[in-house]
């Protein structure tokens, strides 16, 4: 076989592993491993202490654990209930209000965490048992919790992004500002879809709340306010140039903690959650990026990139048709593949083409992330739809799945928008200091 035919072996392997649901770190180093064992033997164990060991101390990469743990202290210091009970004070008493509230809670906690599980967690036990008592519909209340923790990988401090930009060689920093004004509008999009489907279908949210007196409002705004300030600080210190990505994530993850030593929440049992929490989310995450590593050297070693660059140059399609290909393969994978997955498998195939056509990859690191959000979603992989089966274990499968068909159709129009309008993922990025 030449490099080309093991390289084409490799990928089949490799999905074959992941079908079995083999962890994506794992199937990935011993895939590449295994395909650089047969391409270039001597260079196995160099390249997998390199990578290793490179990414381990990649200083850039400081920004995850540090953004983690700002998440987990948010949780066990009430910040996230305190964003969640504020969005009720104010939008409780529209009809949908309070699955309109999950979303706003779920984009404000992602400001924090990064993450979308966690996001799709944390607010699902605030919210649920809330949306419950109103007796709105199961498939209403559960999408709004699974589409709302998609925004964990858009809204920054995004750990999307920053494996994005790690695989790249893209700015962190710009990456997280161009997600700002997609992820406003794609809760937007999200609220504007509860009404909608509230609307053609009042008997999904039949309850509402008394409108809260202006003071109780203003009351729930300043107990948000922690919270709140956090996020301005951070995302506005990257924007203005005050500090990089990984020190704003220090200066968050240090208000953080002090607020909820404030608050009296750092109790030992919490302290144990939020560590342990911490290590095993950056575990996962950096051994996916450690196998991710050694692939990818194995798919430059096949020279599978350089040659699907010369076959798309040969067919004469454009930039604008390259791109839409991407995305539609994208969307097709999101169906069997989890997001984490798409990103790693095909970033290393797919930059060299994109690059090669002048496509600015901080804004299709963008409509990439949007894609992944939907995968988050899409069945029969959605990783967010088996988090919420977790809170609501009385709830069917294909209630919760029924429940995140608007929601997944408003972020295909998000994904629509930013493809025609690239100014909005572009112009915070171009505009911030530096």
């Amino acid at each position: 076989m030449d490099n080309f035919d093991i390289g084409v072996l490799g990928f089949v392997i490799l999905f074959a592993l992941l079908l079995i649901r083999m962890p994506i770190g794992m199937a990935m180093m011993l895939v590449g491993a295994g395909g650089i064992w047969l391409i270039r033997p001597p260079a196995v164990l160099p390249v997998i202490a390199g990578e290793i060991f490179g990414e381990a101390s990649n200083y850039s990469l400081t920004i995850l654990p540090l953004f983690i743990l700002m998440g987990n202290l948010a949780g066990v210091s009430n910040m996230s209930r305190d964003l969640y009970d504020a969005a009720h004070s104010w939008f409780g008493h529209f009809r949908g209000g309070l699955a309109s509230s999950t979303i706003i809670g779920c984009a404000g906690f992602s400001a924090l965490s990064g993450s979308s599980l966690a996001a799709a967690l944390t607010m699902g036990r605030v919210s649920l048992p809330e949306m419950q008592r109103y007796r709105y519909d199961d498939s209403l209340a559960t999408g709004a919790i699974a589409a709302g923790g998609t925004l964990g990988i858009l809204i920054p401090p995004s750990a999307g992004f920053v494996v994005y930009a790690i695989l790249t060689e893209e700015s962190i920093g710009r990456l997280f500002i161009a997600g700002i004004l997609p992820g406003v509008l794609l809760t937007g999009l999200f609220i504007l879809t509860i009404g909608l489907v509230v609307r053609a279908r009042p008997e999904k949210a039949p309850g509402a709340l008394q409108r809260a007196p202006l003071a109780e409002r203003l009351k729930a705004l300043r107990r948000a306010s922690a919270i709140t300030g956090i996020i301005v600080l951070t995302i506005g210190g990257i924007y203005v140039g005050v500090f990089s990505a990984v020190e704003a994530a220090g200066i968050g993850a240090l208000l953080a903690m002090i607020v909820a030593a404030f608050r009296r929440s750092l109790s030992r049992p919490n302290i144990v959650t939020v560590l342990t929490g911490t290590l095993r989310s950056c575990g996962t995450v950096f051994f996916i990026l450690f196998g991710a590593f050694v692939f990818k050297t194995f798919v430059a070693f096949t020279g599978i990139p350089f040659k699907l660059t010369g076959y798309v140059e040969g067919t004469g399609l454009s930039a604008t048709a390259i791109v839409l290909l991407i995305l539609a393969m994208f969307i097709v994978l999101g169906t069997f593949l989890e997001g984490f997955a798409i990103l790693v498998l095909t970033v290393p195939l797919v930059q060299p083409i994109l690059e090669a056509h002048g496509v600015d990859m901080v804004w299709f690191g963008v409509l990439m992330v949007l894609v992944l959000e939907m995968a988050l979603i899409s069945p029969p992989v959605g990783l967010n739809v088996f988090v919420v089966k977790g809170i609501a274990p009385d709830v069917p499968m294909n209630t919760i799945f029924r429940g995140i068909w608007p929601f997944w159709l408003a972020m295909l129009f998000c994904v629509t928008v930013i493809f025609l309008v690239p100014a909005l993922a572009l112009v915070l990025p171009d505009t911030m200091f530096g």
